[in-house]
């Protein structure tokens, strides 16, 4: 009884060691065969990773500066709706995050609720042109004074 189990055993544990054959069949390969078209391409360098951070929450401590009001999460989506996504509708993601910075002068750094929007895009004037007139929607639409705007070279596959 004792050899049946060891032979099951080592039947069991070498049975996940299984490699591919060359005789595998096409939809397999099909599947890890990366696609693309021109708005997702397989493999791309030349592109960018964008982060915009902006403040949705209270401003603490705004001293003499006047205080910005709480964004609700419908006028987040709004503002997403109506400036972010015709710019770039391929996609993008948003998380929320805290963010605090420190104004000139202050002795205590402004704390505040955040979103953090990412978009990948390509590196191009037009690109940075809508990332730019994404800020200035935002500052315009809430008088806050900055949105932070960080980009990293980034090699993409889709």
């Amino acid at each position: 009884m004792k050899r049946y189990g060891l032979v099951f055993a080592v039947l069991l544990a070498t049975s996940g060691c299984a490699t591919l054959s060359s005789n595998a069949p096409a939809s397999a390969d099909a599947t890890a065969t990366m696609q693309g078209d021109a708005a997702r391409p397989a493999a791309a360098s030349g592109w960018v990773r964008s982060e915009l951070y902006f403040g949705v929450g209270e401003e603490q401590g705004a001293g003499d500066r006047e205080q910005a009001d709480t964004i609700s999460d419908a006028q987040w989506r709004a503002f997403l709706d109506k400036e972010v996504t015709p710019r770039f509708p391929d996609g993008l993601t948003v998380f929320d995050a805290y963010g605090q910075w420190l104004f000139r002068g202050d002795a205590e750094p402004n704390r505040l609720r955040t979103k953090v929007l990412v978009v990948l895009h390509e590196d191009s004037p037009k690109r940075r042109a809508d990332i730019e007139a994404i800020r200035l929607a935002w500052k315009q639409a809430t008088r806050h004074q900055s949105v932070l705007w960080s980009r990293q070279a980034v090699e993409v596959s889709f």
